[in-house]
């Protein structure tokens, strides 16, 4: 674990939805919370983990980071700066400096590259933008970078339908690492892929970040992957952390009733396995429409009287979990 100051700190980073009147007789639609007091820090070399059903607020988390979402509140510091208000004031060389450091590898590299571009003129476009007095150093840079990620360089003459999922992916990492950033966010970057490139690309992945010294922000639903590449993981529900600590502890001994159920239900490569499964009852509620108190709640096989009442604060336990439950386990 690195000793250095947080490469990323978030701080009570909120993104709330005015819904607008609607219906008959014009209901006020009220607000819906996707991000909501969301804390958690990141330190060089490190990857945290950032997990949670669909439509929990992973990537509208991640997204406000990068103020491609206007966040509501809160702050985001990257290598010590106060990042959102540069991207708010919209300065070209500012904003343009932040983001060569902080760069987006996205879900769908299909959708996420331009299928009438050359996979050279892909990363071209990163350096023709952050680095235009240096364009006698892009063609090399170009064939750097495909090297990197596992290609060759007479892959920069072929469009995207020419490969595979797996080698556009690797493209969409080459396009992020064009202008050396020191952090990355990966948003479910190897659900699209079949299980066999998965792990070639995870591979990938923990060599790049040693080889370079790259922060990785890694979201994604899948546990298995989680639990390979990273080594903190924060746990969402409904726009909140419930959960966050080292990858071992929380694999180990996971204290939040919502984290348990989700690590029950990784699949177990066994027939005869006799693993106990946790089946939640019910159905995560309405976003424009939380419980009272804890938003878990109304699932949690130990809810209390004063889970329905008070909503619990993500306070570190005796071990060393940053946790938010009245009754953990």
């Amino acid at each position: 674990m690195s000793t250095a100051g947080p490469l990323l700190q978030v701080e009570k980073l909120s993104k709330h939805y005015s819904v607008g009147s609607r219906g008959l007789f014009r209901r006020s639609g009220g607000t819906i919370r996707a991000v909501d007091d969301v804390s958690f820090h990141l330190r060089v070399g490190e990857t945290l983990g950032l997990v949670g059903e669909s439509g929990c607020g992973k990537t509208t988390t991640a997204r406000s980071i990068l103020h491609l979402v206007q966040p509501t509140g809160g702050t985001v510091r990257f290598e010590g700066e106060d990042i959102l208000p540069v991207f708010a004031a919209g300065a070209r060389p500012d904003v343009l400096r932040i983001r060569s450091r902080l760069q987006y590898v996205f879900q769908d590299p299909t959708l996420a590259l331009n299928p009438r571009w050359t996979i050279g003129e892909t990363l071209r476009e990163p350096l023709r933008i952050h680095w235009p007095g240096r364009r006698d150093q892009w063609e090399a840079r170009i064939a750097e970078l495909l090297g990197l990620v596992g290609l060759e360089p007479q892959h920069a003459w072929r469009y995207p339908h020419e490969f595979s999922g797996g080698q556009r992916q690797r493209v969409g990492i080459a396009r992020a690492l064009a202008v050396e950033p020191r952090l990355l966010i990966l948003d479910e970057p190897v659900s699209s892929l079949d299980i066999s490139v998965r792990a070639q690309i995870l591979n990938l992945l923990v060599s790049l970040q040693q080889r370079l010294g790259l922060g990785y922000l890694y979201i994604s639903h899948d546990l298995a992957s989680v639990r390979f590449v990273s080594s903190h993981v924060a746990v969402m529900y409904l726009g909140k952390l419930v959960e966050m600590a080292e990858v071992d502890a929380i694999f180990a001994r996971p204290r939040h009733h919502y984290t348990r159920a989700l690590l029950s239900a990784i699949p177990v490569p066994d027939p005869d396995s006799t693993q106990p499964r946790i089946a939640l009852q019910g159905e995560v509620p309405s976003a424009l429409r939380r419980p009272a108190g804890c938003p878990f709640h109304p699932r949690c096989p130990a809810a209390r009287t004063v889970c329905r009442e008070v909503e619990p604060r993500l306070e570190e336990d005796e071990f060393g979990h940053r946790l938010a439950c009245h009754n953990p386990a």
